[in-house]
């Protein structure tokens, strides 16, 4: 029997390929369909191993989630961008390597991104997503995310749906 070790840490440095390669795969798995192709490609191409290495670096708190020493998947937190919600907190990505999904890793990524914002001394936190990401909405809403507001945001002249989850 093999035992797999699964760690959560905050990303480093040198993580920053593997976290542009797994910002890549999550990406294309997750907005296949809803965004334009070129708009999304043109996207995930922006965030090359160079520009998650000046964001590690930067004021925005980046996790890791590894399993067996490979990154799995990434968050990225810190304050809440929405001065409309009194939620202080705010998840900007949280993302998993496709053949990582719908085993409980994303579940732990959450658990300890809300934990390092609780220990930053905010006081709730808020998730968007897109209307049309069923799988987001759903792994939000399993892990009592409330529904409490709509945005929109324009991908190449096309405006889609957001919505807003929190947690108290």
């Amino acid at each position: 029997m093999t035992t797999l070790v699964v760690d959560v840490r905050r990303a480093e440095p040198d993580d920053a390929a593997a976290i542009s390669e797994t910002h890549r795969a999550a990406w294309q798995h997750a907005y296949a369909g809803l965004i334009p192709f070129r708009t999304l490609m043109a996207m995930v191409e922006r965030r090359g191993h160079t520009w998650w290495r000046r964001a590690i670096r930067g004021s925005t708190s980046i996790l890791v989630l590894e399993v067996d020493g490979a990154i799995a998947g990434y968050a990225t937190l810190g304050l809440n961008r929405a001065r409309s919600l009194p939620q202080e907190g705010e998840i900007y990505e949280l993302y998993l390597r496709p053949e990582y999904q719908g085993i409980g890793l994303g579940s732990r990524l959450f658990r300890e991104a809300r934990r390092l914002l609780a220990s930053l001394g905010c006081k709730g936190m808020v998730i968007w997503t897109l209307e049309e990401n069923d799988r987001a909405i759903n792994f939000y809403q399993a892990l009592g995310g409330i529904d409490i507001a709509e945005g929109s945001e324009t991908f190449d002249r096309r405006p889609l749906k957001k919505i807003a989850f929190v947690w108290p």
